[in-house]
């Protein structure tokens, strides 16, 4: 493209999506639907819908503003998320660069778009088709007359000005891609046929729940010609979609995402050790861990179909070179990956002793099992841990230097004999000692200071050594069943289940047992229920969306 034509696309695009020019800044519903709930697309929802429609190449650069934390995950918190003035130039930059990659000379021949009779002046026929296509299916709905005239007539100033049609095609998807109906994942009613004066979710919005928890992304065509042709309303029709879903590779996806979330695993672009203690530790590692433990998720979860408990005491894994070092095993395959079953006479506990858990509720110079007993009571069994006072003091938990107290354990001991700490430690740090053979890093260690690590705990009378026996305790516990299937229903609804939902999180926890706590049964159930689709709960007066996301570390614990 020109200078001269990227600076009027460039103008132009700026003013479109400031002004509004494209069909506002408000999201748009329709004089019958009701808004109930909005969601900010993820980073990961954004760049597989980009991937989907114009191709994995398509590369995606730019920063994603922060998310929010609540009840657990970020699923939860994206209902209270805005776009703030630095994040919509984020948007508007990354939007920009796609729609030229997807526009350039080399790529235009990818696209069921027609060509047009005088590249130097815009086709409004073409225009209008691929809004309509592609805007379709950015929105997750069919776009309005109006919303497809404001764009076009937007795309015909702008490429006729250029004298370039294609120019006129980048300021349409720009405008698409910077429009609230994209950015934000917009729940609305209609009229309920069967139900006099009732209302139910739409059809569009049904295969918008169904395609993020499933995929991850955007609904495909054939998800939005069933919402059209109402096939989601019906129970069989319903059945259907979800049985081709889960049988299609993007569910891969869509685990993925899932278990990063209920992981915490955005913690790690902000993790560090100290490199002088820990001089393996790099950020490639970091990576390298986060990969094994979403490999070893779907391995298990999806292609084999496991039980779910076996995830804490599974000794089947994949490794790399880097992680290889750092588990201190030899790495003699050229491939990239590999499988690894870890030895019987090594102490391990399937995702719990992987480095991800292991580095990220952690220190940077030493490990803390307050830290991973808090982690694995929250993120494994969805049991809160109040936060600490602030007054409450942590001194002897943090003198390293105390040559009375030269463990972890001890220094605990020491420290919970306060009455205001004992309550909270009882129940993190018994969980979190029998990992201590395990350093910062994920290393194995039998010392520390030179001491011998005891690893023994007990925890509501039952007595447990180290990781093997800790992910027992987690395997039988019962509410680790629970817990996955509480958060597989909130990350799909967007909200926590409130009271009137223990019934049905009761049930489903049941049948989760009854289908051998396989996860694609689990899927299946929840996104078929009534329940899944159920309007969301009146809530009191709604609170202004936060403007920058708050985010809860991995635990202020000693």
């Amino acid at each position: 493209m020109k200078t001269a034509a990227r600076t009027v696309f460039a103008a132009m695009a700026l003013s479109a999506a400031s002004l509004g020019m494209f069909g506002g800044a408000v999201p748009a519903v329709s004089s019958e639907g009701n808004m109930v709930a909005t969601r900010r697309l993820t980073e990961t929802q954004y760049r597989h819908t980009i991937a989907d429609l114009f191709g994995a190449d398509i590369a995606v650069n730019g920063r994603f503003e922060p998310e929010r934390r609540e009840h657990g995950l970020l699923a939860i918190g994206a209902t209270k998320l805005s776009i703030t003035g630095a994040g919509f130039d984020q948007y508007y930059s990354m939007a920009r660069t796609i729609s030229d990659q997807v526009f350039d000379e080399k790529r235009r021949g990818k696209l069921p778009a027609c060509v047009p009779t005088d590249p130097r002046k815009v086709e409004r026929a073409c225009v209008e088709g691929f809004v309509r296509t592609y805007g379709e299916r950015l929105f997750r709905r069919p776009l309005t007359d109006a919303e497809v005239a404001a764009r076009v007539a937007g795309a015909e100033r702008g490429g006729n000005n250029a004298a370039d049609h294609f120019v006129g095609m980048e300021l349409a998807l720009t405008s698409l891609l910077v429009a609230p109906e994209y950015l934000f994942r917009i729940e609305t009613t209609e009229a309920d046929p069967k139900r006099r004066g009732a209302r139910r979710l739409d059809g569009y919005t049904k295969a918008s729940r169904l395609s993020h928890l499933l995929w991850d992304t955007t609904p495909d065509a054939e998800l939005l010609r069933a919402a059209r042709a109402g096939e989601l309303h019906d129970k069989k029709g319903l059945e259907r979609q979800v049985e081709r879903m889960l049988a299609s590779p993007k569910t891969e996806a869509g685990v993925r995402a899932f278990f990063s979330d209920m992981l915490q695993f955005e913690f790690f672009e902000t993790v560090t050790k100290d490199v002088t203690v820990y001089p393996k530790f790099s950020a490639a590692l970091m990576e390298s861990a986060r990969e094994q433990t979403l490999r070893t998720l779907v391995d298990h979860l999806v292609t084999r179909n496991g039980d779910y408990r076996d995830i804490f005491t599974s000794r089947s894994t994949f490794i790399n070179r880097q992680l290889a070092s750092a588990y201190q095993t030899p790495f003699i395959s050229d491939a990239d990956w590999v499988s690894y079953t870890v030895p019987q006479e090594r102490e391990a506990a399937g995702v719990i002793t992987q480095v991800t858990f292991l580095s990220l509720f952690s220190h940077p110079g030493r490990s803390s099992p307050t830290k991973r007993g808090v982690a694995l009571n929250e993120v494994f069994l969805c049991e809160e841990t109040p936060i600490p006072p602030v007054d409450v003091d942590f001194s002897i938990v943090n003198d390293v230097a105390n040559p009375l107290l030269k463990t972890n354990r001890d220094r605990l001991l020491a420290h919970a004999t306060e009455e205001t700490c004992a309550g909270c430690h009882n129940l993190s740090d018994p969980l979190g000692l029998a990992l201590e053979r395990f350093d910062s890093l994920g290393q194995h260690r039998e010392t520390e200071n030179g001491q011998p690590i005891d690893v023994s705990a007990s925890l509501e009378g039952k007595k447990f050594t180290g990781a093997t026996g800790l992910g027992l305790l987690m395997h039988d516990n019962p509410r680790a069943a629970r817990c996955i299937v509480r958060n597989v229903y909130a990350y799909g609804v967007g909200r926590a289940p409130g009271e009137a939902e223990e019934r049905y999180l009761s049930d489903q926890t049941k049948a989760f047992a009854r289908d051998g706590y396989k996860l694609p049964a689990l899927l299946r159930r929840v996104v078929t229920s009534d329940a899944f689709f159920a309007l969301p709960p009146v809530a009191p007066a709604a609170q202004p969306p936060a403007r920058v996301a708050s985010i809860r570390t991995p635990g202020d614990q000693p």
